[in-house]
């Protein structure tokens, strides 16, 4: 059962987001907000997998509550599910940590489509989403989790475990994070991710 948190100051879009949800017998809404502060509360207190947030909530600057919950719960998934879908709002979005991106006129199709396979870890984007920036550039916050992970020492299975991932889709996400880095194996994606500053060296060292 992939558990959401749905987080939009609109009542109406949290009756239509959860309505189109109930349509899928493997997806439970668990848990809803109408600001920063009541998702920040919600997640606290509430088991889930994904969280789907408005971009722009009353109580935050754009982008706020993807980066308070991506900070708080680095192994949440966080699709942003907004009105607007700039290459500016795309690129907020995603530099605050969220893994996918919809607009609100999606279909149920799509949107069901989109929980499932950001659950499965992969970064989303919308039929209508622009993309902010094409090409390899940095790790997405997932395969970041991922490399962090392997740089402590982790196998790809306990990774799957941590992250609940298959092996085969914590494996693509290290091909990934080798493509981005210009890595040739394991080892040298951890090296050249301390080298550019995305890992951090263990305290002390």
């Amino acid at each position: 059962m992939i558990r959401v948190v749905v987080i939009d100051d609109h009542p109406v879009v949290r009756d239509g987001v959860r309505g189109q949800l109930a349509s899928s017998p493997d997806i439970a809404v668990v848990g809803e907000g109408a600001s920063v502060a009541e998702g920040i509360a919600v997640l606290a207190r509430t088991d889930c997998d994904v969280l789907l947030a408005d971009l722009r909530l009353p109580d935050a600057p754009p982008g706020g509550l993807v980066r308070a919950a991506r900070s708080a719960h680095p192994d949440l998934v966080i699709m942003v599910l907004s009105t607007y879908a700039t290459s500016a709002d795309v690129r907020t979005a995603f530099d605050a940590g969220a893994d996918g991106y919809l607009v609100k006129d999606a279909g149920r199709v799509e949107l069901l489509d989109a929980v499932h396979s950001a659950r499965r870890g992969h970064r989303l984007l919308g039929r209508s989403v622009p993309d902010p920036g094409a090409g390899p550039s940095s790790p997405s916050p997932r395969e970041l989790q991922v490399l962090e992970l392997v740089a402590s020492g982790m196998t790809n299975r306990q990774i799957a475990s941590r992250l609940r991932l298959g092996e085969a889709t914590v494996k693509t996400h290290l091909q990934h994070v080798c493509a981005k880095l210009g890595a040739v194996d394991r080892a040298s994606a951890v090296a050249a991710g301390y080298r550019t500053g995305l890992l951090q060296p263990p305290f002390g060292s």
